[in-house]
């Protein structure tokens, strides 16, 4: 798995890429929690997310955010890692210029960057939103929701109540021509310890049956 060092719009960014098995595969990007509260590529969710795409032969980037790790630049409240996240895509695309099909995985802060992402890049055919924290941040943006996707969360997340993802569920599930899915881990708090087997084997799933219905002629 290759370390790269690619431009951002505040500097380097640091990632790890993992090419995929053939040229017109898809590909996906892996969006890392809160800087400020020790969120990096590194995480254990995000590093599973990254070989659950792998194992499915996708072309896959997980990077730090400015600030973080060897990334230039200072953290900036969302508006920055925006643009940061976008920088990485058009860096992932740019290799897999053949590619077919793109995805979207993100976890807690990185939820809500990548769902705000979604909305810039309408090529994006899915995504994965892991505990995204609606009681934190403003998810008004995705109106309408451009494309299917699953958000999957804990039961006993308490830094972002299950009843805070229902709103943001039932909101989306308003929508006409998306299929919001919606996974509960029982038992599960936000970080997902002692369940991260159980949430990647479900997402894994749901990227198998989304992906299989999408060859199939299936909407998005």
């Amino acid at each position: 798995m290759p370390e790269v060092i690619f431009n951002g719009p505040a500097g380097r960014l640091e990632g790890r890429y993992q090419p995929g098995k053939s040229a017109n595969g898809p590909c996906a990007i892996v969006l890392h929690p809160h800087p400020e509260f020790g969120g990096t590529m590194n995480n254990q969710v995000v590093y599973h997310l990254f070989y659950m795409f792998v194992e499915r032969g996708f072309s896959v980037l997980r990077f730090n955010s400015r600030g973080v790790g060897r990334s230039q630049g200072l953290f900036d409240h969302g508006v920055g890692e925006l643009s940061d996240a976008a920088a990485a895509l058009d860096w992932l695309q740019a290799l897999n210029r053949e590619s077919k099909g793109c995805w979207i995985a993100g976890f807690s802060f990185g939820a809500w960057i990548g769902m705000q992402l979604l909305m810039r890049r309408p090529e994006v055919e899915g995504f994965i939103s892991v505990a995204p924290q609606e009681n934190l941040y403003d998810f008004s943006f995705l109106a309408p929701c451009p494309s299917s996707g699953l958000i999957i969360h804990g039961t006993e997340d308490r830094v972002t109540p299950p009843s805070s993802v229902q709103k943001l569920v039932d909101k989306l599930k308003t929508q006409k021509g998306i299929t919001i899915e919606q996974q509960q881990v029982q038992g599960a708090n936000h970080f997902f310890e002692n369940n991260v087997e159980e949430l990647i084997g479900r997402c894994g799933e749901y990227l198998d049956r989304r992906r299989a219905d999408i060859a199939a002629g299936g909407g998005r």
